[in-house]
């Protein structure tokens, strides 16, 4: 544990009053200036050894752990990140511009009417991740992970709607899902970009409702590009931070683009949130599921 406690400043000597200079003419001198003491000699500390953590990768969705390497000691873990039990057409395709939006709140104005909660409840109870409108009839992406548990589905617009929701198609292997809104129309379709022109330090920002907090923007950079995580690959890593119930929500450039699909963080512990290590899945690896699963493929 940190200590945060003020450590009291040691005491300050006060320095002896100057002597009188000799009187003038006066054989008496300044008396000797005695040489300072010696720098005391640290003593040596040897390091101490670091303590082995495992980590842990949480998803933003539902309770599955994965252990890698059949469970051994300081093996990564996946565990699919969700909120429990508290609380086809085209998909567009705009090409990178050359010009972006200075402000993050011009950013955060354009894209949240975009994102969107989902939720599921069933007999195990009720779970709960967030999602992105594809287009204006109602398509809406998430994880697969967040629908897993069936039951019924529904969805919360950015302006407050609700609407019950079916599962269009899924690939788990992807953790890709889709869901049609039922009964709404006039939804804003988010932009897609491409992932092919991001490097290491492009700010981001990421959408999402972690722990049932609809309307929650974070925002950090490309920390790496290209991470293997558990059983998926290719994936962007972001020290923006991701939590709970952050799981389908998106992951955009500063032009408002979708770059990514916030899927999973890593943790030190099964009960913590947020160290900076987030992960999404590549908004053009989202695509070319997104065409199979409105195309009639199931994955």
């Amino acid at each position: 544990m940190t200590d945060m406690m003020a450590r009291p400043a040691p005491a300050v000597p006060v320095p002896p009053a100057p002597a009188e200079p000799p009187a003038p003419g006066s054989a008496a001198g300044w008396p000797p200036v005695a040489p300072p003491p010696a720098p005391a000699v640290p003593e040596t500390v040897p390091p101490s050894r670091t303590r082995r953590t495992a980590r842990r990768l949480v998803a933003a969705g539902a309770a599955l752990v994965l252990m890698l390497g059949g469970g051994a000691s300081g093996a990564l873990v996946t565990d699919r990140l969700l909120d429990d039990g508290t609380v086809a057409t085209a998909v567009r395709v705009v090409p990178a511009l050359t010009s972006t939006i200075d402000s993050l709140s011009a950013v955060v104005a354009g894209v949240s009417p975009s994102i969107v909660t989902v939720t599921a409840s069933g007999s195990g109870g009720t779970s709960l991740g967030s999602g992105v409108v594809l287009d204006a009839g109602g398509l809406i992406l998430t994880n697969a992970h967040v629908v897993t548990s069936g039951g019924s589905l529904a969805v919360e617009l950015a302006d407050g709607r609700t609407a019950p929701a079916t599962l269009v198609g899924s690939d788990t292997g992807a953790d890709i899902a889709l869901l049609r809104a039922d009964g709404l129309t006039g939804l804003t379709p988010a932009t897609l970009g491409s992932d092919a022109t991001l490097r290491v330090g492009d700010p981001v920002v990421a959408f999402g409702s972690p722990l049932g907090l609809a309307g929650t923007v974070t925002s950090g950079i490309v920390s790496a590009l290209d991470r293997s995580v558990d059983d998926m690959s290719g994936l962007i890593q972001t020290d923006a931070a991701i939590n709970h119930g952050n799981s389908g929500g998106a992951l955009v450039d500063t032009a408002g683009r979708v770059v990514g699909i916030n899927v999973a963080i890593a943790t030190t512990g099964q009960d913590e949130g947020s160290i900076g290590l987030g992960f999404a899945i590549p908004v053009d690896t989202v695509r070319a599921v997104v065409d199979r699963l409105t195309s009639g493929a199931t994955g």
